[in-house]
């Protein structure tokens, strides 16, 4: 019977696929740093308060690229491109959600609409994150070789969806609530698709390495589709609330280093 935890099992288990989960979650991760420090270093005078936490949230980013790659060379394994098709993030430039690579490299300070629409983006790609993490840790936290890794970034991820929750609320009561939920609708709907596509795709280069059957390959990807049908009749709701988080201030002190692998 197939299940989250068999399907995590077996990807894991086997060097070529976890080379390819690796290096896609590594790749990811490495680019939300880049954009992150980039947003930092471009936030407007009126928020510099903000750019130490834009700065710890890349900074965590980063830290977790360089997890998944010591995850690989603990295995004496070396990453490998990733697949356009099953470049999260890069698709999501694509489909218009969140800053631009243009903007972010072009040195002139942005606005604090733009602010604004980079934490939408965030509130909406954390929550993904969050929730990802949250299944790893429930089935492998006690893994002996991904149990600490898991455990480390599915509390980063927390923190910072609790960031981004916390940080809308305050740009809300400043006077930019309906461009908050006007951005996170937006944002919200373009990730449930770019999300489904993502995922078909490495399923596809899953069961390529693995040599799924057309049968399993087939039931995945009902999967995929039906999680995406809930997703867009009713699930992209819980990606634009706001509530004030428990984790207050979840990135106000400096980013803790990533563990050693040896």
């Amino acid at each position: 019977m197939l299940s989250a935890k068999s399907l995590f099992q077996e990807i894991l288990d086997h060097d070529e696929s976890f080379r390819l989960f690796c290096s896609i979650a590594a790749s990811g991760e490495s680019q939300g740093g880049w954009e992150n420090a980039r947003i930092a270093a471009l936030v407007p005078p009126a928020e510099r308060d903000l750019a130490p936490k834009i700065v710890r949230h890349g900074a965590d980013e980063d830290k977790h690229g360089r997890i998944f790659n010591a995850l690989l060379k603990k295995r004496g394994l070396q990453p490998v491109p990733v697949p356009p098709e099953t470049d999260y993030t890069m698709l999501l430039e694509r489909g218009g959600i969140g800053l631009p690579h243009a903007r972010l490299t072009a040195d002139q300070p942005l606005t604090v609409q733009d602010i604004v629409t980079y934490l939408a983006h965030s509130r909406v790609t954390e929550q993904r994150a969050s929730e990802q993490m949250e299944l790893l840790r429930k089935h492998f936290a006690d893994h002996p070789d991904l149990g600490r890794a898991v455990r480390m970034i599915s509390q980063d991820e927390d923190n910072h969806l609790a960031y981004c929750h916390e940080e809308l609320l305050r740009f809300a009561r400043a006077g930019h609530g309906r461009a908050i939920q006007r951005t996170l609708r937006a944002s919200a709907l373009a990730e449930i698709r770019v999300y489904r596509d993502v995922s078909l795709a490495v399923m596809a280069e899953m069961g390529r390495v693995l040599g799924w059957s057309r049968p399993k390959a087939a039931v995945l990807a009902a999967g995929i589709h039906a999680v995406y049908a809930w997703e867009r009749l009713v699930g992209w709701r819980r990606m634009v609330t706001l509530e004030m988080p428990e984790r207050r201030d979840a990135l106000g002190g400096p980013a803790t280093t990533a563990p050693e692998f040896a």
